[in-house]
């Protein structure tokens, strides 16, 4: 690669993982702000909410990585239109495939990068996430519940308990569950203690009664106990794990256990996950071919770059809608799953054709006409209503 390609793929990928720094972190508060009830409300600290929020990076990164590559590709091409760059090597006899070559090189590493992330990185993350959320709600009890204190929870189960020892047994239990509209209990023990079995919490409480009122009836059925379990599962957010298509690896979509519940009621969405995943490393190279077509040719100062750059964020954005609707229709309809294959071969021809050629691409003389009559019209416009207000 010769110094000028090595500057081309240096100043790309930089650009590149600015914008993708700056996005990702952007969206990561803007979803880490869902979780803040983990400090505020279940006690924890700050290295714990940033530690599990944190494992949504990846899937924002999965998303967010072809974007940002062809807003760095657009970038670097429009400085190297402005500086005139482009049009001095094309003047030495540079062919267009030799400017491409760095781009390209940037979205090769940007599709590993996405392959890596959406066969294992993700689901791993999403997995953790899972597990930790779990792990800490499941304590949300001994975290909330303070003594001397009312404690409600979901709205209708309040909690009460009269002392904490340090061992964390706790002493004075109240449980008032209205959750079934059919039935109030209210279970009052000396003693109890949080207990955790495969992921399932309980309340273990010693020396009491259930007093149980069913709606309609006047008395209550009162039921002494030694020992009563109290299931917080519903509470804590601690059921059974049941991982989701996209926290399964790759190799989980493609061949799922006969008797995988999940995957017995919705095995299309299965297949749209194995095709998603199949398809998102083509996206940042197929990105980078149209941003190439529609930008890297050369250009005089006196021809516009902005609508060249207008189409080419047209054209990706179509590519990309298309590539959601044929996986979201592939989970009703499995014929429509080969909609991303003919949108992304359609790109790569179009894109080949038009870098081969050193084709300017413009949009049509009657879309540039209306543009800039509509931009005279509004710097007219401008100007009368400036020369009234003087």
């Amino acid at each position: 690669m010769g110094s000028i390609r090595r500057y081309i793929f240096r100043t790309t990928l930089g650009a590149f993982l600015v914008v993708l720094v700056s996005i990702t972190t952007l969206m990561w508060m803007t979803q880490a702000l869902r979780d803040f009830d983990l400090m505020t409300s279940q006690g924890q600290g700050i290295l714990v909410f940033i530690g599990i929020t944190g494992l949504i990076i990846p899937l924002l990164v999965f998303l967010i990585a072809p974007i940002a590559l062809v807003i760095a590709a657009a970038h670097v091409l429009n400085r190297l239109g402005n500086d005139s760059e482009l049009i001095v090597m094309n003047a030495a006899g540079m062919p267009p495939w030799h400017i491409f070559r760095p781009f390209l090189a940037v979205a090769i590493v940007v599709s590993l990068l996405v392959a890596v992330i959406g066969v294992y990185l993700s689901p791993k993350c999403l997995r953790e996430l899972r597990q930790w959320i779990t792990a800490v709600r499941a304590d949300v009890v001994s975290n909330t519940v303070q003594p001397g204190r009312f404690t409600v929870l979901e709205g209708k189960l309040t909690f009460h308990i009269r002392e904490r020892q340090p061992n964390g047994q706790l002493l004075g239990i109240m449980v008032d569950d209205q959750r079934n509209p059919k039935e109030r209990t209210t279970i009052l023990a000396e003693q109890g203690e949080i207990l955790t079995k495969d992921l399932n919490v309980y309340l273990l409480l010693e020396n009491g009664t259930v007093q149980r009122h069913e709606t309609g009836e006047r008395d209550p059925t009162i039921v002494r106990f030694d020992q009563y379990a109290f299931d917080l599962s519903r509470v804590s957010g601690a059921p059974n794990i049941r991982y989701t298509v996209q926290e399964r690896y790759l190799w989980e979509l493609y061949a799922p256990p006969p008797d995988d519940p999940l995957y017995l009621e919705t095995p299309d969405e299965f297949l749209a996950e194995i095709h998603n995943r199949i398809t998102a490393p083509f996206y940042p190279l197929a990105f980078m071919v149209l941003t190439f077509a529609y930008l890297g040719a050369p250009r005089t100062t006196r021809q516009s770059r902005a609508l060249s750059l207008l189409s080419a964020v047209a054209a990706v954005v179509v590519l990309r809608a298309v590539g959601f609707f044929g996986t979201i229709q592939g989970t009703k309809l499995p014929a429509a799953l080969v909609l991303p294959y003919l949108a992304l071969i359609a790109a790569f021809v179009l894109g080949y054709w038009g870098i081969a050629r050193g084709l300017i691409i413009e949009p049509p003389a009657f879309i540039t006409n209306a543009i800039n009559a509509i931009l005279t019209g509004m710097a007219r416009r401008t100007t009368q209503l400036s020369g009234q207000a003087r």
